[in-house]
């Protein structure tokens, strides 16, 4: 009976969340959570709902909606909503500080060793294999988003310009993020809206004289058939057509759709953070860091993918802070580490400005989505159901899915740079396609490969 009872109360106190059980069971999916985002919420969802038991499967999937529309990664955002349906803002808070925290620890030892790391023979070959697999990956995943959300023509159409203005063009991606996200809610709200309307009276015009001839043939079809002499049958002719005309008329009305009214509820702002004025060199850098990864982390919509666009832009072609060589190297660095790509920042804000700027980096980055998590997690169904909400992200999807492929080019231009490397990426795409393995051992596996045949002199 004792030991009946020290089981009852010790799943009693495991189904007990307290803020530190929560903060060590993500410090725990913080560690092992390599393989992607699916693959990390998978294991959110064994922990909170098959063994401690602390949301029901209902629960858990809008969450995991609800993460899935916000910006940031869908894990960050569902261990931010778990820990906010448990515990309020502070679950929350040690939830997801929990999730990042190996990850950050991890990539800022990686940037230390990085310097050395670059000076040792035949890294090179190694950082070429996994920059082959890490642009492999980036096409496998926008194709991949592309055959599920591409669904209408207008959608490829953003999709093609997006890619076409990040590759060729250089605008800023954050422009056309936001461009693509207010040409969804033109779309989505108001010009299809205004075209099943015409739609519709043209289809009603069309039946109106279709109706309209099939009258006319009546009336001779009529009067051939019946009108045998004397007015009255003419007259009686003339008054079953009219009688005929009138019932078509009337069925059209009945059978014309009202399109449905959508509310217009009130639609949530984006916040644009300018630059700060320098003061000191330090703290000015700091602040431009965080201004930077603060923005990033706002718009950063589609999961951690659609960062890699955005941060080479700011980080490479506007502060020159990192080459296209060093951005790729953070790139597949970021994929080998467990956690989000988003840690990637971390790396950045180390080779900036040291461990401070590293820390910066990393909660302004996950700091816009986890505010965002909060304040939606308290209305979920409200901000879930929005139609504008919606319609922004019918225009933001598609021009992500241009944004991955550009990047992709870019990418490969800075880190493959022979015949070898081209190959290994080839293959890796292949490879993912086909069998769907982890993505993080696609990544090693292209970089030990490349290691090896450089060793044999290629």
């Amino acid at each position: 009976m004792r030991a009946r009872y020290t089981r009852r109360e010790l799943e009693r106190i495991a189904q007990t969340p307290t803020l530190g059980g929560l903060f060590l069971s993500f410090l725990k999916i913080g560690v092992i959570g390599f393989g992607g985002s699916l693959a990390v919420i998978a294991q959110i969802r064994a922990l909170v709902v098959q063994q401690r038991r602390w949301l029901s499967d209902h629960e858990f999937a809008a969450g995991f909606a609800l993460g899935q529309t916000l910006p940031g990664t869908a894990a960050g955002n569902t261990a931010t909503y778990v820990g906010l349906k448990l515990r309020g803002w502070r679950g929350a808070t040690v939830a997801l500080t929990g999730f990042v925290l190996p990850s950050m620890l991890m990539m800022i030892l990686l940037a230390i060793l990085y310097r050395h790391l670059r000076y040792l023979p035949d890294t090179d070959r190694l950082f070429h294999g996994l920059n082959a697999a890490v642009v492999a990956v980036i096409v496998v995943s926008g194709l991949r988003m592309g055959r599920h959300t591409l669904q209408q023509r207008w959608q490829w159409g953003v999709a093609v310009a997006a890619c076409l203005t990040g590759a060729l063009l250089g605008a800023s991606v954050i422009e056309v993020v936001l461009t693509a996200g207010l040409v969804g809610i033109f779309i989505d709200s108001f010009a299809e809206k205004q075209w099943r309307k015409l739609s519709g009276m043209a289809m009603r015009r069309r039946k109106r004289i279709a109706a309209r001839v099939l009258l006319q043939r009546r009336r001779r079809r009529l009067s051939g058939k019946y009108f045998v002499g004397g007015y009255l049958t003419r007259v009686l002719a003339d008054e079953r057509v009219r009688r005929a005309e009138i019932e078509d008329q009337q069925s059209d009305d009945d059978g014309t759709e009202t399109e449905p009214v959508l509310l217009q509820p009130k639609s949530r702002s984006l916040l644009l953070f300018g630059a700060p004025v320098p003061v000191f060199a330090k703290l000015s850098l700091l602040l431009l860091l965080s201004t930077i990864f603060l923005r990033l982390g706002a718009i950063t919509f589609g999961g951690g993918f659609v960062m890699i666009p955005l941060l080479e832009a700011e980080v490479v072609q506007n502060y020159h802070w990192l080459s296209h060589q060093e951005f790729a190297d953070a790139t597949a660095l970021g994929q080998i580490t467990p956690g989000p790509i988003l840690i990637t920042a971390t790396f950045v804000g180390y080779r900036v400005a040291g461990t401070l700027g590293a820390l910066i980096a990393t909660i302004s980055i996950f700091l816009p989505s986890f505010l965002m998590t909060i304040a939606a997690g308290s209305s979920l169904a409200r901000f879930y159901t929005n139609p504008v909400v919606q319609s922004f992200l019918k225009g933001v999807t598609p021009a992500v899915v241009g944004l991955l492929i550009a990047a992709a080019w870019t990418l490969s231009r800075a880190g493959i740079h022979t015949w070898i490397g081209l190959s290994i990426a080839v293959i890796s795409a292949v490879v993912l396609i086909r069998f769907r393995p982890n993505a993080f051992w696609v990544i090693l596996g292209a970089g030990v490969v490349r290691f090896l045949i450089g060793l044999m002199g290629y």
